[in-house]
């Protein structure tokens, strides 16, 4: 007759113990190891000079190099300091400007390079060409579009219209930095709004339109909620991007005409390596974070999805 199987019970209040998955504790110390570097790298790059920025904010620099405490006296000035006020003004006003032109066109591309058609690889990888440029030499080649003896004043001269001062005028220099701003950043977007967009299932467009439901209707109703994630992430780089603009106003306007392209960056660049006055420019630079930390999060609650 058989032996009865002995049958362990634990006790009530005992926890049950469940195995690890064979090899789980190695896969995740393989998935640290490759994280590791990144992780070194972000706190010596990244991580430990904006703490550094921060108690930089709160420090004086004499002339012999020496810091002194001075709590947020540096705050007190920039506050009061009316040039901090315009760049603070032309950064938002060019943000405005720069951003939602970006999304929209980065929208518009990516839903044409989402299609199927004959070449469309050769299509994508031109628009993204912009991206991989330069952007000193994106600045001194719309640097010269823009110039009044240069491509556009006299393509537009073939209508009868006189030379446009692009970027010498204070009314048309920012929508001009975004045009640029667009043309060099929309291809990275459109990679990213285009993964979203290849991602949503077809079987709803192949529903809506036995609906009847036309093209527009398609893309509002099904492609736009499909891509809410994408088009946050998006914002949030080009809302970061815009407030950093630097390279661009520093190439081809210079901060003017009469300081209207005077970005929040460019003033830190002059407060910090064209005067020396580090602590000041820290303090700009830590309410520019802040800034962009408030606005990042109101997307995010603008933007968050239903339980």
């Amino acid at each position: 007759m058989a032996a009865t199987p002995t049958i362990v019970t634990e006790s009530a209040g005992a926890p049950i113990r469940r195995s690890r998955r064979p090899g789980a504790r190695k896969a995740a110390l393989l998935g640290m190891a490759f994280v590791l570097p990144f992780v070194v790298v972000f706190l010596l790059f990244r991580a430990g000079p904006a703490a550094g920025g921060i108690v930089l904010s709160f420090l004086s620099q004499n002339l012999a190099g020496d810091f002194t405490w001075i709590g947020t006296a540096n705050y007190d000035a920039l506050f009061a300091d009316p040039i901090f006020w315009n760049a603070l003004r032309v950064t938002l006003i060019y943000s405005v400007i720069a951003v939602p032109l970006v999304v929209v066109v980065s929208v518009a591309m990516a839903t044409m390079a989402a299609r199927s058609v004959r070449g469309i690889k050769v299509y994508r990888a031109a628009f993204f060409l912009p991206v991989i440029t330069s952007l000193v030499t994106t600045g001194v080649i719309w640097t010269w579009i823009y110039s009044t003896d240069g491509p556009l004043n006299w393509f537009l001269g073939l209508f009868g219209a006189p030379a446009i001062p692009w970027i010498s005028s204070s009314a048309l220099v920012l929508p001009s930095l975004a045009v640029v701003a667009v043309w060099s950043r929309f291809g990275y977007d459109m990679l990213i709004l285009m993964a979203g967009i290849l991602d949503i299932p077809k079987d709803y467009y192949e529903a809506a339109e036995l609906d009847g439901a036309g093209p527009w209707r398609r893309f509002v109703n099904i492609t736009l909620p499909g891509l809410k994630r994408p088009l946050f992430f998006v914002l949030v780089l080009e809302i970061v991007a815009s407030f950093q603009v630097f390279d661009l106003i520093y190439v081809m306007t210079g901060g003017g005409p009469v300081n209207a392209s005077y970005s929040l960056v460019f003033m830190i660049y002059d407060q910090g390596f064209k005067y020396g006055h580090f602590g000041y420019a820290s303090a700009a630079g830590v309410v520019l974070f802040a800034i962009t930390v408030v606005i990042t999060i109101i997307q995010r609650l603008f933007f968050r999805e239903d339980d």
